[in-house]
C-alpha cells in the first residue's frame, strides 16, 4: 500500500530541511521563496519495535518494514488559486497525495525571511487552507455547470450528484474546509474524482525552538518538532545523539500521519527468511489485508491463522503457539486488528 504525505506551507517555513531531515537525502536549500520547484520525494521506514522483536524471535534474515513516501512540494503563496507563485504547480503535486503535513513556522529568527515579515502562525494557515479553499471552489463550480446541463436531461444520478456538490460548496463559501461535510460512503463515491484538496487529512507540523507553543499545538492536534535540530542529529554518530539524551521527534509525524490517514500494520513472518510489516485500512478484513500481499490472497482466500504479536512472542514461536492453541482461524468476515501476525490459507 503506497503512501504520500505531501509536505507543504509558505516559503521559508523549514519544509525541505525537515525532508533533508526524515529521508537523510541532501536536498537543494536556499533562504528564498520557491528554492524547491520540482518535488522532491523520499521514501521513510516506519518505525516499529514491534516487527523487529518478531524478527529477532523468529532469527529473520530479511526485515521488510512498511513505508511512506514523503514529498517536498514548493512553496505556497497567497493568490496560488489563480496562479501566483508556483501555485499551478503545487495544487497539481498535493492532489497526488493522500496527506498534508502543512509545516507552520512558530520560531524567531531575524536571518531567515518570512515571506509576510511577520510570524504569525494561525495567518500562515488561514493563508494555506483559504488558497486550498478557492481552489475547491473551482473544482465545485466547474462540476455543479456540468451536472445542471446532465440533470436536464432527467439524470437521477446527477441530480443527487448536484444536490452534495451544492452542499460542498456552501461549506467552501464559509470559509471551511470540504471535509467538514461528513459525507457518507455512498455519496461520497458519487464525487470522489473531484479529488478535492480540502477532503484531504491534515497533519499540522509546528517548527519551533520553543515550548511555550503548547496551546496552538493542543488545538490543531498538531506535531511539535525543531526542525533545525532535527536536521543536526542527522548529521551526528548515533552513539554521541544517545550521550547527549536528545530525543528527535520525527516519529511523531510518522505515527500521526498513521492516525489521520487511518491506517493499521499487521506482519507476515515466513520461518527464518523475512518478517515483514503491512500497512492496512482500519476495519479491513481478512480477506482484503492479504490482498495487501497479492490479489490471489484476496481473491482466493479461504481462511487465516491469527495471533496478537505480544502472544506470539510469549509462545515463543509459530509452531509452539499452534501446539499451545494460541493461534485462531478466522473466515472472510474477520476485521484485521492492529499488531495481528497472519498466516493466509489459499
Amino acid at each position: 500500500m503506497s503512501l504520500k504525505v505531501g509536505i507543504v506551507g509558505l516559503p521559508n517555513v523549514g519544509k525541505s530541511t525537515l525532508f533533508k531531515a526524515f529521508t537523510k537525502n541532501p536536498v537543494d536549500i536556499a533562504n528564498y521563496p520557491f528554492c524547491t520547484i520540482e518535488p522532491n520525494i523520499g521514501i521513510v521506514r516506519v518505525p516499529d519495535e514491534r516487527l523487529e522483536k518478531l524478527a529477532k524471535m523468529s532469527k529473520s534474515v530479511k526485515i521488510v518494514p512498511t513505508i511512506i513516501e514523503f514529498v517536498d512540494i514548493a512553496g505556497l503563496v497567497k493568490g496560488a488559486a489563480v496562479g501566483e507563485g508556483l501555485g499551478n504547480q503545487f495544487l497539481a503535486h498535493i492532489r497526488e497525495m493522500d496527506a498534508i503535513a502543512q509545516v507552520v513556522r512558530v520560531f524567531e529568527n531575524p536571518d531567515i525571511m518570512h515571506v509576510h515579515e511577520k510570524i504569525d502562525p494561525e495567518h500562515d494557515i488561514e493563508i494555506i487552507n483559504t488558497e486550498l479553499i478557492l481552489a475547491d471552489l473551482e473544482t465545485a463550480n466547474k462540476r455543479i455547470a456540468k451536472l445542471e446541463k446532465e440533470v436536464r436531461g432527467i439524470d437521477k444520478e446527477a441530480a443527487r450528484s448536484l444536490e452534495i456538490v451544492n452542499k460542498i460548496k456552501k461549506i467552501l463559501d464559509a470559509g471551511k474546509l470540504a471535509k467538514k461535510i461528513g459525507l457518507n460512503e455512498e455519496d461520497y463515491e458519487l464525487v470522489r474524482d473531484m479529488q478535492l484538496l480540502t477532503w484531504k487529512p491534515i497533519i499540522y507540523v509546528l517548527n519551533t525552538n520553543d515550548t511555550n507553543n503548547r496551546e496552538l499545538s493542543s488545538q490543531l492536534n498538531a506535531v511539535d518538532i525543531d526542525v533545525k535540530i532535527e536536521e543536526e542529529l542527522t548529521q551526528m554518530p548515533a552513539e554521541e545523539v544517545g550521550e547527549l539524551g536528545i530525543k528527535s521527534n520525527l516519529d511523531e509525524l510518522i505515527k500521526k500521519s498513521y492516525e489521520v490517514l487511518n491506517l493499521i500494520t499487521f506482519f507476515t513472518i515466513v520461518g527464518t527468511k523475512e518478517a515483514r510489516a503491512w500497512t492496512i485500512k482500519k476495519g479491513s478484513t481478512a480477506p482484503k489485508a492479504g490482498g495487501v500481499i497479492h490479489s490471489d490472497f484476496e481473491e482466493r482466500f479461504i481462511r487465516a491463522d491469527v495471533i496478537n504479536w505480544q502472544k506470539l512472542l510469549e509462545a515463543g514461536s509459530w509452531s509452539k503457539a499452534r501446539e499451545l492453541g494460541a493461534l485462531r482461524t478466522e473466515g472472510k468476515d474477520y476485521i484485521v486488528k492492529d499488531g495481528d501476525v497472519m498466516e493466509f490459507k489459499i
